[in-house]
């Protein structure tokens, strides 16, 4: 693996870290100190801000009209349907059900890929996804349920479907665009689309929020992270990732977001310790691992050029060069 990869896999490993902190923070947020919309109108409109301030210590890049299209249908994929139905969908379901349903991400990315960028499904590819879903599953399914837990709605687990599905096109149909412009130039276009899109819905929220009249410190603490850093610092990586590592790989490490959320939980004492948790994560590594390794689309065409190369060295080598013959 050269170097561009291995910072792609260290950009998109720290976003799913973050990610993984920012869902219990997200759920104890919700509903008593900020609505769903507006939790979700503040990351739209932060982020806006944060992007377009930070462009303007950059060098500017012009975007074409045509890009500019897809940078607005990237923004209603990446950001607003993404993180709105995420939102929404962990207020009426269980964190855990929650966590389950988005590792369904690299099964929706490899699919998606094979069919619009034409990346192969290989056996070791395929093998991966499987074996970090299991991971996750055999972590998720042996938790402890808290106390405060509820049973999930159906509304809310088809909520975060809808989330990971956009994430998964998202990934697929933005990688061209990633590849030509800079992580602040594409999401700086991305957020204020996605902030003039929800403006008519979510600014009333964001006002009458009971966290800027009476919000605890940690409440504030997990406000702060949330926009800073599952917003901000998260959405600087992912097209960094995007330009370097396969869409199927990147959403391979969404298996880590329960895996972290599981961890938290432990240390806040809403769940116990037990011998699969660590099983769990050698498999979800493994999964990651297996697909990271196996064959891409380039991968595949390489081998088919230079086995067409040594066909045609060997054939040059076994047929004899018949010599013209002269005339007396």
């Amino acid at each position: 693996m050269d170097r561009s990869k291995i910072k792609g896999h260290i950009a998109i490993l720290c976003t799913s870290l973050i990610f993984g902190v920012n869902i219990p923070l997200s759920k104890n947020l919700m509903p008593d100190w900020m609505s769903p919309l507006g939790l979700t109108y503040s990351r739209f409109a932060f982020g806006a801000m944060a992007f377009w301030l930070l462009s303007l210590f950059l060098k500017s890049e012009k975007v074409t009209r045509k890009d500019m299209g897809a940078l607005f249908f990237g923004s209603f994929l990446g950001v607003g349907l993404n993180q709105a139905s995420f939102i929404f969908g962990l207020q009426h379901t269980s964190s855990t059900n929650a966590s389950i349903v988005i590792t369904i991400t690299p099964i929706l990315a490899m699919i998606i890929s094979f069919f619009i960028l034409k990346e192969p499904i290989t056996f070791k590819k395929a093998g991966g996804v499987i074996i970090g879903l299991i991971g996750v599953l055999s972590m998720i399914l042996t938790s402890e349920i808290s106390a405060s837990g509820r049973e999930a709605s159906i509304i809310g687990d088809l909520l975060c479907i809808t989330s990971s599905l956009s994430y998964a096109f998202y990934l697929v149909l933005m990688r061209g665009i990633s590849k030509r412009y800079s992580s602040v130039t594409i999401m700086k276009w991305m957020f204020l689309f996605s902030s003039l899109m929800f403006l008519p819905f979510g600014y009333k929220d964001v006002i009458s929020a009971r966290i800027f009249s009476e919000g605890s410190s940690v409440a504030w603490g997990s406000y702060i992270y949330l926009l800073v850093g599952a917003t901000f610092f998260t959405y600087l990586l992912i097209p960094v990732a995007q330009k370097l590592i396969r869409p199927t790989t990147i959403g391979m490490y969404n298996y880590l977001q329960p895996l972290v959320a599981s961890f938290i939980a432990i240390m806040w004492g809403q769940d116990i310790f037990s011998w699969t948790k660590p099983i769990s994560a050698v498999l979800i590594f493994a999964g990651v691992y297996f697909v990271t390794t196996s064959k891409s689309r380039e991968d595949v065409e390489r081998e088919r050029l230079l086995k067409l190369e040594k066909t045609n060295l060997d054939n040059l080598q076994v047929c004899p060069i018949i010599e013209p013959i002269s005339k007396p």
